[in-house]
């Protein structure tokens, strides 16, 4: 028995051709108007990047970037400071300290940022007296340390659920074998356990990441003089509808710019797992 051949094998019919159903002719019509649109937003953003209002706001919207980037990231460092323990606490088998981290979690993931920002910021007047005999009404009195407040607690329960499922996908026989070499449980929590559960944690962090910066937005509604701040400022004073446009582009270039530094550092760290 001889071997086919390639001259000898039959040659494979050609795909039949497709025919233009009302859903291939959709999906044209609108690929069409996004490429028309995106063309005309560039040529649109070309036209005015010298535009008085331009050059009379740009450096009001440099400044206003520079406090979304602040709020952030301070946001994010003392929220991820906070999720060790909540997540520690959610994970415990004693209702004592499992319950109150689960209702902190469910509280903070359950109702608007909007609305916990206005709790801190609006409902701290209303107990004034009570903050000012210890202390803390100078701080509950600044807009800036409200947004701070209570933007940690927001990404604080997000981050603890994002690191309680990391560390409950990492198998238990990294404990046992940790154990077994007579490390602690803080050290095998650290050294160990932890580590694994940050490279599992690394692409939900990103959105984290990303939602917070669109969700700073909101502290441009406390006095906050932040990129939507300063551009609801460049508006209220020249009634351009362009303050809007390059506002939303800036959020672009940011989440844009920050998606592919995460994914360059998550490639990194996870480059021994590749095959």
């Amino acid at each position: 028995m001889t071997a086919a051949t390639p001259a000898s094998e039959a040659k494979r019919p050609p795909a039949p051709p497709r025919r233009w159903t009302n859903t291939r002719v959709l999906g044209h019509v609108l690929m069409a108007l996004w490429i028309v649109s995106g063309v005309s937003l560039v040529y649109y953003l070309g036209s005015n990047v010298a535009s008085p209002f331009v050059l009379k706001y740009w450096p009001n919207y440099i400044d206003g970037f520079l406090v979304t980037l602040q709020i952030v990231g301070l946001s994010l460092l003392i929220g991820a400071l906070l999720s060790v323990p909540i997540a520690a606490a959610r994970s415990s088998k004693w209702i004592i300290f499992s319950a109150p981290a689960y209702g902190y979690v469910y509280f903070f993931r359950g109702t608007p940022l909007l609305a916990q920002t206005f709790l801190i910021y609006y409902g701290a007047g209303s107990f004034r007296t009570e903050l000012e005999s210890v202390g803390l009404w100078g701080f509950f009195r600044e807009a800036w340390y409200c947004v701070i407040f209570a933007f940690s607690l927001n990404t604080s329960a997000y981050q603890a659920e994002i690191l309680r499922g990391a560390l409950q996908n990492v198998p238990k026989g990294q404990w046992e074998g940790a154990l077994a070499l007579g490390l602690s449980r803080p050290v095998t929590f650290f050294k160990v356990i932890l580590p694994q559960a940050m490279m599992v944690a690394l692409r939900p962090y990103g959105n984290e990441v990303i939602l917070m910066i669109k969700g700073s937005a909101i502290a441009s509604i406390i006095t906050i003089y932040d990129l939507m701040g300063e551009t609801r400022r460049a508006y209220s004073r020249s009634y351009d509808f362009q303050a809007y446009i390059w506002a939303a582009v800036l959020y672009l270039m940011i989440v844009e710019v920050l998606r592919r530094v995460w994914d360059r550092f998550e490639l990194r760290l996870t480059r021994h797992l590749k095959r």
